[in-house]
């Protein structure tokens, strides 16, 4: 069980060959887009999430089961989604009516407007695993469906300046969206939860964006803790007690992600991915994704052909 970040749980649903991520059919050439998924029906759209692009994903209506990675959650109620970039994703629709939009922006918007990097950066809904779901109430609907509306008016009116209107909105939006999680200021935060929070965004920092000459250089507790500078048994213990999982299960899990993340992205060996996320030998890679996956990466990377 997920505990959202409204605090409620979202039952997952176990991988199954129906819910592994494809490829996305289309994808918005500007830096950032806006579309409603009334008049753009999902359908069974499987997705794999480019690497340069985050998405928020608002369902107002509809069900569905979405993917991120290696997790899978039955949606039936109104969430708003936030997509990392190294994040892999697909929906499969389970009911006609669909309402809602959908967001992509490029990353290089951070670059170019470093207030949106200090937002994303300051409330994390994009880089925490237990707080990127948000179940909303009914009063958050029609708040954040018109922050969306609005974004799409700016996007096709063709106004001077409407991409300044259009990130603008975006901000407004991130900043409601952490008042509906009862955001609270790092000084406000008690020491355990910014522990918590310091190895989440040390656990991102290590895994994203890894490549054979930035191969992962952390994978144990000890090391991490040692990073964090706490003893390894107190980060088990805060993890335990916040997430329910230790830290080797997070490590383990992201570094699986990461695995099936390159083993649909690219076409690099089995040697290669292994070592980007730490296996010196590949025949070791190959049994640590078939006990955690139920399959060897060579027959994952073959399903994922398959179906595409």
């Amino acid at each position: 069980m997920m505990k959202t970040r409204a605090y409620k749980m979202i039952s997952p649903i176990y991988d199954s060959p129906s819910a592994i991520p494809g490829r996305r059919e289309y994808v918005n050439p500007l830096p950032i887009g806006v579309y409603s998924r009334t008049d753009n029906n999902c359908k069974d759209h499987l997705s794999a999430h480019r690497a340069d692009y985050y998405t928020i994903l608002l369902v107002t209506k509809g069900q569905g089961r979405l993917t991120t990675g290696t997790r899978s959650y039955y949606i039936d109620e109104p969430m708003i989604i936030f997509v990392h970039p190294s994040e892999v994703i697909s929906w499969k629709e389970l009911s006609v009516a669909q309402e809602g939009y959908a967001c992509f922006f490029n990353r290089r918007l951070l670059d170019e407007r470093p207030l949106l990097k200090t937002i994303i950066d300051k409330y994390h809904l994009f880089d925490s695993r237990n707080k990127n779901i948000i179940r909303m109430k009914p009063a958050d609907v029609p708040v954040l469906g018109g922050i969306f509306a609005s974004m799409q008016q700016e996007q096709l009116s063709g106004n001077r300046l409407n991409d300044d209107a259009i990130q603008t909105y975006l901000q407004l939006l991130l900043i409601q969206c952490a008042r509906i999680t009862d955001f609270k200021a790092s000084g406000q935060v008690s020491e355990e939860h910014k522990h918590v929070q310091e190895f989440f965004g040390l656990l991102e920092r290590e895994i994203t964006n890894v490549n054979y000459t930035n191969p992962v250089s952390m994978k144990t507790a000890k090391e991490f803790a040692a990073n964090l500078q706490v003893h390894p048994n107190y980060l088990n213990t805060l993890l335990k007690k916040h997430t329910g999982q230790n830290v080797s299960t997070h490590i383990r899990t992201r570094l699986l992600e990461q695995a099936k993340n390159l083993l649909l992205r690219t076409d690099w060996t089995l040697q290669d991915i292994g070592y980007c996320i730490g296996f010196a030998e590949q025949p070791n890679f190959s049994l640590f994704f078939k006990k955690n996956a139920g399959v060897t990466p060579a027959a994952y990377r073959k399903q994922l052909r398959i179906r595409n």
